[in-house]
């Protein structure tokens, strides 16, 4: 046997792994992982056909989305994990300075002012610290002995806090909470003390009230009461949950095929090619096609899990463990949206909604991961 039939590669935690690296971990990519993304943008692509009226415009904006989205998964993957670790901190020092840019220039849109507009490319910022919080945390605690003591508890809660305050200005709650649960993941896979945990569940009882009357403004008020009586205001703010409903519903089990939905090709359905999208898949492809995607998420999730149970390093564990739940977290609140079990927080299903900044940062998360996944084959 030649030299160049068995390499042998020395892992991080100086254990021995034998094998030939494949062309695929030579470009520092998961094939299960990319196959099934690219299956998921695919299922997406056939859906926003139908949701937004077989426009061919929003097919061909979300197709540069995922190119570009692609483009920023593969580099992202080619960046070695303790890179990443090294300069964790400055994707979100430059997120923390872009969100108070928005405060100052930002470009509004529907009552709130979100996004950054420059060289007539609008983007926006808040997107990015959903991966940069992460980041941010897997690189301080990573750092230190776990589970963390107080004083590194304290601080990381103030790494925390700064974006999903910021944002709340902007105003945007719904990503704003998905901004410090990114975070939270992190110091909760970091082994979190119990009675740590318990105190944030009192804080956060404590805090409801005064978030009600001080923070929340009236129509987020009312997205919250309208989750619990929809029909109480059936031509306003509970027009989105019922037609959603019915859509949801009048799709049975089989569906009424592709094209043929009548909540959203006669456009009672609002916002069905992006925040209510899986609303135009259930009226059209019925339980059997909700039933599908869930159980491609789910692969998703599962094969993630996985390249987090390999991680090579307490850095890489944290990050991919953090970005696989918040990914998870981003398909629950959506349907639970979109069925009417949760309030309606603007959050677009994963991969699957029309929308640039969120894919590209989605893509962005993936290739850490494969970065992560990878990291073994890099050590030699």
């Amino acid at each position: 046997m030649s030299q160049g039939d068995f390499v042998r590669h020395m892992g991080s935690d100086g254990s021995a792994i034998y094998g030939t690296p494949s062309q695929w971990q030579k470009l520092h990519m998961d094939f299960p992982l990319l196959l099934l993304l690219m299956l998921l943008a695919g299922v997406g692509l056939f859906v926003l056909y139908s949701a937004s009226g077989q426009s061919a415009h929003y097919v061909n904006r979300q197709l540069v989305y995922y190119g570009v989205g692609l483009m920023a998964m593969l580099v992202t993957a080619q960046i070695p994990p303790r890179f990443l670790e090294r300069w964790g901190a400055l994707p979100y020092l430059g997120g923390v300075l872009l969100l108070v840019g928005v405060l100052f220039f930002g470009v509004g849109a529907k009552g709130a002012q979100r996004w950054l507009e420059i060289g007539g490319f609008r983007f926006q910022p808040s997107e990015i610290l959903k991966v940069a919080v992460p980041l941010m945390l897997a690189q301080y605690l990573g750092k230190r002995a776990l589970p963390p003591n107080f004083k590194h508890v304290f601080f990381a809660l103030v790494f925390i806090g700064i974006p999903p305050v910021l944002v709340v200005l902007q105003p945007d709650l719904g990503t704003a909470i998905l901004i410090g649960v990114s975070g939270f993941f992190v110091l909760f896979l970091a082994g979190l003390p119990k009675r740590y945990l318990g105190f944030a569940g009192l804080a956060a009882t404590v805090a409801l009230p005064l978030m009600w009357f001080y923070v929340l403004h009236d129509y987020q008020k009312q997205r919250i009461l309208t989750m619990f009586n929809p029909e109480a205001d059936k031509l306003g703010s509970g027009w989105n949950i019922i037609q959603s409903t019915i859509a949801i519903g009048s799709g049975g089990i089989h569906g009424k095929g592709w094209m043929q939905g009548t909540q959203s090709q006669l456009d009672f359905l609002p916002e069905s090619h992006t925040d209510f999208i899986i609303a135009v898949l259930a009226e059209e492809f019925g339980l059997i096609g909700v039933t599908l995607l869930v159980g491609l998420f789910l692969l998703i999730i599962i094969r993630c899990v996985i390249i987090c149970l390999r991680a090579q390093s307490a850095f890489g564990r944290l990050l991919a463990g953090s970005i696989t739940l918040t990914f998870f977290v981003y398909i629950f609140v959506n349907m639970g949206m979109v069925s009417g079990i949760l309030p309606v927080v603007g959050v677009p299903l994963p991969l699957v909604s029309y929308g640039g900044t969120s894919i590209v940062t989605l893509m962005l998360g993936f290739g850490m991961l494969m970065s992560i996944s990878t990291e073994r084959k890099r050590s030699v």
